[in-house]
């Protein structure tokens, strides 16, 4: 069964998806071992920990395909990516999307935001024409064959265009062929809850930025007001900024980590690396060289 085939089934059972955002191969593994069922990758959390830079466009599709093939292959569970625009036309989404599928992507992001793109919660967004961005959506449609690839259609034109336009794009985005819709950066429960009027039979993305445009509310109010997914893509990203911050503070004032308390023990990092199992695959090569010798 493929990764899109496995989080199809899990978008047919009747909870909501609780989705963290992660940024790197340690991020998923953590997600992974604390019991979520899909992660997904977060473009701002990728830019800010592998170049330095906010969420504006500056990765490449190559640097981002690198890197979310990468996650991939560290964790067993689905993983969605965000993809930004596709990187350029119609075409170029059809580039984009046959790499994710050889990389074992589950779902991906498509957005309608103008390129060079900026962060969902970011001020100055500006979007490309509907019509253009649904030829895009049918373009991955085609592109991602038999895999069961989860096209998840985003839109951005919330801020620049208002509510109603932004819904309205979402149903032409649906009608192009996507199996979930995300419209970004709704800024109140009442929004929220025109978005899932609007859209009764259609799996709906949630996303949660802490201190962004969307009211935290909790998944279980998402749920009940129609949401199928809830990410919440900056949070270990945020949580990992402050205690590696406050850790390097502590260093610099005492000079030393010794009184410490926030950090894992050596050994439990050496069992989420997998050490243990490659120790033990490495005397076993090593006894079969022994045994040639």
């Amino acid at each position: 069964m493929s990764a899109g085939q496995k989080l199809r089934q899990l978008l047919a059972r009747p909870e909501i998806i609780v989705i963290p955002g992660v940024y790197d191969c340690l991020s998923a593994k953590l997600v992974e071992q604390s019991g979520f069922e899909v992660a997904a990758t977060s473009g701002f959390g990728i830019a800010a920990s592998t170049l330095g830079l906010p969420d504006y466009g500056f990765l490449t599709a190559t640097e981002m395909l690198y890197s979310v093939g990468r996650i991939a292959q560290s964790i067993n569970i689905p993983l969605i990516a965000d993809l930004d625009t596709g990187y350029g036309n119609a075409l170029n989404v059809i580039r984009t999307v046959k790499d994710a599928v050889q990389l074992g992507l589950a779902g991906v992001l498509l957005e309608d935001q103008e390129w060079p793109k900026k962060c969902g919660h970011f001020e100055g967004k500006r979007v490309i024409p509907v019509a253009e961005h649904a030829g895009k959506i049918r373009a991955a449609v085609e592109a991602r064959g038999d895999s069961g690839l989860v096209i998840i259609a985003r839109t951005d034109a919330r801020a620049p265009l208002g509510l109603e336009e932004a819904i309205a794009r979402g149903q032409a985005y649906i009608a192009a062929g996507a199996d979930v819709l995300f419209v970004e950066a709704p800024q109140s429960v009442a929004e929220l809850k025109a978005i899932a009027s609007a859209f009764p039979n259609v799996p709906l993305v949630a996303n949660i930025v802490e201190g962004g445009k969307t009211p935290e509310i909790s998944t279980s109010e998402l749920q009940q007001l129609g949401f199928k997914i809830v990410f919440f893509p900056l949070t270990a990203l945020f949580a990992a900024t402050q205690v590696m911050a406050t850790c390097l503070r502590h260093l610099k004032e005492q000079g030393t980590t010794a009184n410490f308390p926030d950090l894992v023990s050596f050994q439990d990092f050496q069992d989420l690396m997998g050490v243990p199992k490659y120790l033990q695959m490495e005397r076993e090569f090593a006894a079969q060289d022994d045994i040639h010798k």
